[in-house]
């Protein structure tokens, strides 16, 4: 079906508007994705909006395990008969919350469950509580999308993302290695060591920037190696957007990858909804790979003062000697191809 939007949603709320007798569920069925049906539905006696989401097969977590917040809450709803055999999930407005973000979240969620095809309920109840946990955030930060710089350097990591998918490593363990967005020490750890990623936009020399003293730590991981993308903003690039949808596609053969990455992006602070607002095209012009070891010049805790608790400080990429690695050649060496 064709995506609804937030006023047909809003319309049908209005027509669903008055409390039961009982408490319980008003409905109308929207849509089904593959085995799961998905309903918009008022809750009586408190006649606050929602949208019932039905799986017939997948284990759900229990309620003190589901996404809560700001704007809106999620538990366990029961139909009685009439939602037989399904188990349901609630996504309720409270009372506090905007009515119109409210309606922007139900037909987001609509559109990510909208899926063609028959997707198994495992994918669409992970995607589910991700988006969710996502809008929450969202909510709670009052974001409106990623600054520029949050832009390039999630472009950049999805960049590398592929590059490493397309050296042979499997989906699920690329998606899984991805850490950057969880605020991990490296942005990926992969097979025995780490890599960490780093992009820059300048054209002269090869500036990074290194955002503490235990980022190129080898101690602690090891070992250790720096990937640094020069990215291009030119017609043949991608918007983060697409860059997205590329790796969606790439790691749509498994679905626990795909599961993994979607909980990663919400993570990162991206939303589909911010979509229109990334129009900058990235492309790579270059990928330098180093391995960091003790002749790596870097600021890490055993080389500064002991009074020099945390510093920020700008690599000139450029003006190293040492030469580059091969992806492949540093895959191998950490175990995964």
């Amino acid at each position: 079906m064709a995506a609804v939007s937030n006023s047909e949603i809003l319309s049908t709320w209005r027509a669903l508007a008055g409390n039961l007798g009982t408490p319980g569920w008003r409905s109308i069925d929207l849509l089904k994705a593959g085995s799961c049906r998905v309903k918009l539905a008022r809750h009586s006696p408190g006649n606050e909006e929602a949208i019932l989401v039905g799986f017939s097969s997948t284990r759900l977590a229990p309620a003190s395990q589901l996404p809560q917040g700001q704007g809106f809450r999620m538990e366990r709803a029961s139909l009685g008969e009439a939602g037989a055999p399904q188990q349901w999930l609630a996504l309720v407005r409270q009372p506090a919350g905007s009515l119109e973000l409210f309606a922007a979240v139900v037909a987001d969620v609509a559109a990510l469950l909208n899926t063609p095809g028959e997707p198994p309920e495992e994918l669409l109840y992970q995607r589910l509580l991700g988006r969710v946990r996502g809008w929450q955030e969202f909510m709670h930060r009052g974001r409106e999308g990623l600054g520029r710089e949050a832009e390039q350097g999630l472009a950049g990591e999805l960049c590398f993302l592929r590059e490493v998918v397309n050296a042979g490593v499997l989906q699920y363990s690329a998606a899984n290695a991805w850490k950057g967005p969880l605020d991990g020490l490296h942005d990926f750890l992969l097979g025995s060591g780490a890599i960490e990623v780093k992009s820059t936009l300048a054209t002269d020399g090869f500036p990074v920037r290194i955002v503490s003293l235990d980022q190129l730590d080898d101690s602690q991981a090891a070992p250790l190696f720096l990937a640094a993308l020069r990215l291009a903003t030119d017609d043949v690039g991608l918007t983060l957007p697409e860059h997205v949808a590329d790796i969606r596609n790439r790691l749509s053969v498994d679905p626990a990858a795909l599961a993994i990455f979607e909980s990663a992006l919400h993570e990162a602070g991206y939303l589909d909804m911010h979509a229109e607002a990334y129009s900058r095209r990235f492309s790579v012009s270059e990928l330098r790979i180093l391995l960091v070891d003790s002749e790596f010049p870097r600021l890490i805790p055993f080389n500064v003062p002991a009074a020099v608790r945390w510093a920020q400080y700008e690599l000139d990429l450029s003006l190293l000697t040492a030469d580059s690695l091969q992806l492949a050649e540093v895959l191998q060496k950490l175990g995964v191809i």
